[in-house]
């Protein structure tokens, strides 16, 4: 299914892990890079890894992985976290470019959730240094980070998508109540507000009405200058994994049904109590629809390597609604894209290999 992808295993390929970074979504990151190294094969990889902090200094040597989790709320480790930084070579993006580039890196595996690290920005740096690097590149990476642009151009390619507006901070803070009364008219309530640029529903609010409407885009204008309101769907949420470059295939689907209202930063990390579906209860013509969607989403947005495309099912109509597509989804235990390729027939360790032979088959075709 998909490309053609090859790997020589009798030859050592030696993978960087870049992971952590200056998001709201490090903590996260931190995790799905354990998975994602966890899964390397040591017999056919040699791993490097760099880790980012949260005021952007690159730990290049030593444990990084040790330093960031000493001061990260999602780990159970506690005391030291500053003496691990200190034993761990330090440095700003610029000086840590010649780790990088040094010639002996045969790909990059991205695991940076959020704002610089899956909008472009890496991607950039990546495509100057000439090594392959997984996921998708600069232009797609960053119009999929976009949520207001992601959906702009998904509207374009007729992608079924629930209402939306986009609101900039500084019109919000000047025009409240002009702004209220339009959100109200044209969404209604209950509403969704989130960050232009942000994932794992960090800075997300649920808006009853036009009082809670308020706080909700102050809580998403925290991350960002501008604000996505969505109109409110009473729907199953659901989510397909996409694997590939020109030729992609998707996932069977998964179901969440979280622990609270609805799929937030809490109900996703910090609880146990979200139920993960897997595969989802639907029939084989919504599958089959959710599937085409999904890839067709994923050749509009220009991606590449992998994706995971969030659905809404509508409880009373069956309409189907793309929410968003993901570049650099994550890879913890509990997250479904690894989960839905294994639930597919693709374990978490062959699902890294092809991730890395699309990498670097995408970097050879780029070169022609």
């Amino acid at each position: 299914m998909g490309e053609h992808i090859s790997q020589e295993p009798h030859i050592k390929k030696r993978v960087l892990v870049l992971f952590g970074g200056q998001s709201g979504e490090h903590d996260v990151s931190l995790r799905s890079a354990q998975t994602v190294i966890g899964a390397l094969d040591p017999a056919r990889y040699d791993v490097v890894s760099i880790g980012i902090t949260r005021e952007g200094r690159w730990l290049t040597g030593g444990d990084p992985m040790a330093a960031l989790t000493a001061h990260s709320p999602l780990f159970a480790l506690s005391g030291g976290g500053d003496e691990l930084v200190q034993e761990v070579e330090s440095s700003d993006p610029t000086a840590a470019l010649p780790v990088v580039m040094s010639g002996r890196i045969d790909v990059v595996f991205p695991v940076l959730h959020g704002p610089m690290g899956e909008d472009g920005t890496v991607q950039g740096m990546l495509e100057l240094s000439g090594i392959p690097y997984v996921g998708s590149g600069v232009l797609g990476s960053a119009v999929a980070m976009d949520k207001g642009i992601a959906k702009t151009i998904c509207a374009e390619a007729g992608i079924p998508q629930a209402k939306w507006m986009t609101v900039l901070r500084r019109d919000w803070e000047r025009h409240t109540d002009r702004i209220t009364a339009e959100i109200g008219e044209k969404l209604g309530y209950p509403c969704f507000t989130k960050p232009a640029n942000m994932g794992s529903s960090v800075g997300v609010a649920k808006a009853h009405n036009a009082k809670e409407l308020a706080e909700c885009i102050s809580i998403a204008a925290r991350y960002d200058r501008r604000v996505i309101v969505e109109q409110g769907v009473d729907a199953r949420e659901l989510e397909i994994s996409i694997l590939g470059n020109d030729e992609p295939i998707a996932s069977i689907a998964g179901e969440i049904r979280p622990s609270r209202e609805f799929y937030d930063y809490e109900a996703k990390y910090i609880d146990d109590r979200s139920e993960l579906i897997i595969p989802a209860k639907i029939d084989a013509a919504t599958l089959s629809e959710i599937q085409r969607i999904a890839i067709e989403a994923f050749r509009a947005l220009d991606l590449a390597g992998m994706a995971r495309a969030d659905f809404f099912l509508d409880r009373g109509t069956g309409e189907l609604f793309l929410n968003e597509v993901n570049t650099i989804p994550g890879f913890t235990s509990i997250s479904m894209y690894p989960m839905l390729w294994a639930a597919s027939g693709i374990s978490l360790p062959e699902l890294v290999d092809r991730l890395i032979a699309l990498a670097i088959e995408r970097h050879a075709e780029r070169r022609v």
